[in-house]
């Protein structure tokens, strides 16, 4: 990460992000890439990629945390999903998983990826140390959703598959990558943003 961090801002900004970036996007780029160079090194480009693009994808392009919906608040996350259930349109869900339970905490999706349901806020206390059965809502903060983000794919804390299944020396499984997170839910739109990502990053040592 030490390489050319403007080359891959340059690339990401003209080939991802139609040619502009504003703040929170280049704020949540920096903190990835960071963290990942914390945690993992200077390594693994293509695990990182795919990292990127996961954070693109489960954001919308914003790069910071967001709610399920991309609701402003909880109550109004929850009356979205609600509406989507009623009329049919989140059919792989059995279980209104956001509906507040008998403490009134909600486990719908937060973060740079959508941690959702009770027992993955559980496991993902235990891998960043924060309470977040207590506080579900930390989930927002910047520092626990990075870390989720990155510790959870590359743990396969999500699915049971972790970045390592998909990426190696001489490997890179763009669009198998997608089952670290939700199946093969937009795999291929996910694949090619990690591309790009992969190139973006590529690009810093030109």
């Amino acid at each position: 990460m030490a390489h050319n961090r403007h080359a891959f801002f340059d690339f990401a900004r003209t080939k991802l992000f139609k040619g502009r970036l504003i703040r929170g996007q280049v704020e949540g780029l920096t903190v990835i890439l960071d963290t990942w160079q914390a945690r993992v090194g200077q390594g693994e480009a293509p695990s990182l990629a795919y990292v990127l693009a996961t954070a693109f994808h489960e954001t919308a392009a914003t790069m910071q945390p967001v709610r399920e919906t991309l609701a402003a608040s909880d109550r109004s996350a929850i009356a979205r999903l609600d509406e989507a259930f009623a009329a049919g349109r989140l059919g792989s869900v059995k279980t209104p998983y956001w509906r507040p339970d008998a403490e009134g905490k909600s486990w719908l999706g937060r973060g740079l990826v959508q941690l959702t349901h009770r027992r993955n806020y559980e496991a993902m206390s235990d891998v960043t140390g924060i309470d977040l059965v207590a506080d579900p809502g930390r989930a927002m903060e910047m520092p626990v959703s990075v870390a989720i983000l990155i510790e959870g794919m590359r743990r396969g804390c999500f699915t049971g598959r972790k970045l390592d299944d998909y990426f190696g020396p001489g490997r890179a499984d763009w669009v198998g990558a997608r089952k670290i997170i939700n199946g093969n839910d937009r795999a291929e739109l996910v694949a090619r943003h990690a591309r790009v990502f992969g190139q973006a990053l590529d690009s810093r040592s030109h």
